[in-house]
């Protein structure tokens, strides 16, 4: 069955869970939102009776009684507006705690996939959508739809004055859209050429060495410079644009209050209103354009916020989801391949073509073969981080692609070719970012042969190694690696030439524990060229081209490669077979 036929959940899913679960706390912050713009009318209002009635009747009792009216109203606009930014910081909040263990792992797949360089874009795009959604810059969309309140008041004060608000406010949502016709595609290209920018800089930067001593960095420096050039030149463009437009909508909203002002004193002078109406109706019509006013300078927040929901969805529907899968019984440490071919992303030419090898439990094979022979690509099949678009890649019987990570993780113990080690401290890296059983953690390091080396560091096991691992040594850092591959006595591990940058001290540690892990039957793939390690090994598969080449015991496969035996050749059990 290949990947298409197979039909997974997508953890896209979530980010739909997550936005029907906000659907209740932003209804709440509607209402508040309904409340907050009734108590906008306070002012105008206030206005309105001061005018008409205190001045005209010259009672300090009225005026008294007003204001405190108004007061109240007012302290009690001041905490729903208050209380509606603390809910949609809130609801913001919960977003990004909702979302970011699913992006995490979208990221990490993505990775794996080999569907682009590790990055974690979609984390900066969940940061920016919830600082859309809990700051000022939504706010605007929470109070357009109570724009028609403002110009139906405007119209009980005066129908001309009315029409004319209306007018401003048709002029107004024309300049919004045309705002958005002119910038958007701007602001797309201009977000894309400054995530690309980014890309160069943070490769740059993580072949900071390379870069160094080579001499590199003007190289880079005047490509990073073209990138974001790219970038600048279309930003420039929208920001020009949205001044431009900006600049006329704060000219057409000035003009118009101009207008309001001279056409309510010609209404008053003909007695058609009160100043009373004239002051106020000025003032709601401020408060009904100020929306879309504050829409058109938030534009290119609201844009981004957009864009990034858009990648967010993209990058989740394209991952599947955690499942919750009933966890199984230790495996005894078969593994089977049955006709597996792979094709990584972006090629034409599959890297692994029909591999079937049956490797019995507590044995060591060993994979060989030159250059972009595949091995690593199997590796990684093997311990579930790829999925074969045809076969399977068995555990114990199970496919270890779809058994789900957490439960099949603890059961493996995986030494990668490019050793990553995390900004923690050593007993964390071995335990697995966990805090992990301190005896654990000690076994494994002591049958890594790295529990001596240990101790001699400043703090022992508590000993922060920085991220990546900076702190140590390329060889540290892959004899830690071995021993993180070690905790918790997995069926399984596979080693992906586990000593390319070991010393003789540290090769001689590899070899005790890979003898050790024999004794112990626990099953062994390792990838390698040394003769030392190989052998360790009981079966060797020959792998070039992306086929096997050659498979069997160990001494009858380095016979027909070298012309001669070594060693003491292994048997096999009956049923056992390689290839």
């Amino acid at each position: 069955m290949t990947i298409s036929e197979t039909k997974l959940a997508s953890a896209g899913d979530d980010l739909l869970a997550a936005m029907r679960t906000c659907r209740g706390g932003f209804i709440v912050v509607a209402i508040f939102s309904a409340f907050l713009n009734l108590l906008m009318l306070t002012a105008p209002l206030y206005m309105l009776q001061v005018f008409d009635r205190v001045l005209t009747s010259r009672s300090t009792d009225t005026l008294l009684a007003l204001s405190l009216i108004a007061a109240t109203a007012l302290l009690a606009l001041a905490l729903l507006d208050g209380i509606r930014s603390f809910a949609l910081i809130k609801i913001g909040n919960w977003l990004e705690r909702r979302l970011s263990h699913p992006l995490l792992r979208a990221s990490i797949s993505s990775a794996l996939r080999g569907a682009g360089g590790p990055s974690i874009q979609g984390l900066r795009d969940l940061a920016t959508f919830r600082g859309f959604v809990g700051g000022p810059s939504v706010l605007p969309l929470m109070d357009a739809p109570w724009t028609p309140l403002f110009l139906a008041v405007i119209f009980l004060l005066s129908p001309l004055l009315g029409w004319m608000a209306v007018g401003g406010a048709i002029v107004l949502i024309a300049l919004a859209m045309c705002n958005e016709f002119a910038t958007r595609g701007l602001l797309q290209r201009a977000g894309a050429a400054q995530l690309d920018a980014y890309e160069h800089a943070q490769s740059a930067a993580r072949n900071a060495d390379a870069i160094d001593a080579m001499g590199m960095l003007g190289n880079l420096s005047v490509r990073w410079e073209r990138h974001n050039a790219d970038a600048l030149r279309l930003q420039t463009q929208a920001g020009s644009r949205t001044s431009t437009i900006t600049s006329t909508s704060k000219f057409v909203r000035l003009v118009l209050q101009v207008a309001m002002l001279g056409v309510g004193a010609w209404l008053v002078i003909l007695n058609e209103l009160t100043p009373g109406g004239m002051i106020a109706s000025t003032i709601l019509l401020g408060r009904a354009l100020a929306p879309v006013d504050q829409a058109i300078n938030s534009w290119k927040a609201l844009l981004s916020a957009r864009n990034a929901y858009h990648r967010l969805k993209a990058q989740l529907y394209e991952t599947p989801a955690d499942t919750e899968a009933m966890p199984l019984p230790k495996p005894s440490g078969a593994v089977r391949c049955e006709g597996i071919t792979y094709t990584h992303p972006r090629s034409s030419e599959p890297a692994l073509k029909n591999i079937s090898i049956d490797l019995p439990p507590g044995k060591a094979l060993g994979l060989i073969g030159p250059t972009a022979s595949g091995k690593t690509t199997l590796a990684r099949l093997l311990v579930g981080n790829l999925q074969p678009q045809f076969g399977h890649a068995r555990l114990d019987g199970m496919d270890v692609s779809k058994w789900s990570s957490a439960d099949r993780g603890q059961h493996l113990g995986y030494v990668p070719q490019d050793i990553e080690l995390f900004g923690a401290t050593i007993r964390e890296n071995i335990a697995r970012m966990g805090e992990g059983d301190a005896g654990a953690v000690v076994e494994a390091a002591k049958l890594a042969g790295v529990h001596e080396l240990i101790l001699r560091l400043p703090e022992g096991y508590d000993t922060r190694i920085g991220e990546t691992g900076t702190a140590l040594s390329g060889g540290q850092r892959q004899r830690i690696a071995l021993a993180r591959a070690l905790y918790g006595q997995p069926s399984l591990v596979v080693l992906d030439e586990p000593n390319s940058n070991l010393d003789q001290a540290g090769l001689e540690a590899l070899l005790n524990a890979i003898v050790e892990l024999k004794k112990r039957a626990t099953t062994l793939v390792i990838v390698g060229h040394q003769p030392s390690v190989m052998r360790q090994v009981d079966y060797l598969v020959v792998l070039a081209q992306g086929t096997v080449q050659m498979a069997g015991p160990r001494d009858e496969v380095i016979a027909k490669v070298s012309g001669h035996e070594i060693g003491n050749r292994p048997t096999l059990d009956a049923g056992d077979s390689i290839g």
